[in-house]
């Protein structure tokens, strides 16, 4: 009587992908952005005597991009983003274009209605999102923006200098 072990075949182990050496390279500019905007903004001071330090939200914009790039480098680490397709240059351009149009007409036009405008490209024409939508996103964000750092924040932004805008105050 023979008697025959049984073999055990050792499964080969999976190497899980990892992430791409750019994706690596974001992570690390991003989460290095945020740390040095945390510093940066102590520096400035957080609160004053008299409310909101000029530090306070340079602080909280990068404590947003310190726990978003941690929060990025996770899920990289559990699951590796596939290659995305290709951004054509014309939608780069497109941003780049209507940023400088943006910083062109604001000091004529006034923050709200320039970024008002600025939204509704992008949205409407861009992202090719209806009108009633664009339009109350559009309103509510420059509006909201607005008032958030004039009331809010105590951060002047510039209201329009021509005719009829500058008469009503936007």
């Amino acid at each position: 009587m023979t008697t025959e072990s049984p073999t055990t075949e050792i499964a080969p182990t999976q190497s899980r992908p990892r992430p791409a050496r750019s994706v690596l390279i974001a992570q690390a500019a991003f989460l290095l952005l945020g740390l040095y905007v945390l510093y940066g903004s102590l520096e400035l001071g957080l609160w004053t005597t008299l409310g909101p330090g000029a530090g306070l939200f340079p602080f909280a914009m990068g404590a947003v991009l310190t726990l978003m790039s941690l929060i990025w480098v996770v899920q990289e680490q559990r699951a590796p983003s596939t290659p995305r397709e290709e951004v054509e240059l014309s939608q780069i351009a497109a941003v780049i274009g209507s940023l400088l149009v943006l910083a062109t007409v604001l000091p004529f036009l006034g923050f709200q209605i320039a970024l008002l405008l600025f939204l509704m490209y992008h949205l409407r024409i861009r992202a090719r999102l209806g009108w009633v939508k664009s339009l109350i996103i559009s309103v509510a964000g420059s509006v909201g923006v607005f008032y958030l750092f004039t009331l809010g924040l105590k951060v002047s932004l510039p209201v329009a200098s021509i005719p009829p805008f500058s008469l009503i105050g936007v």
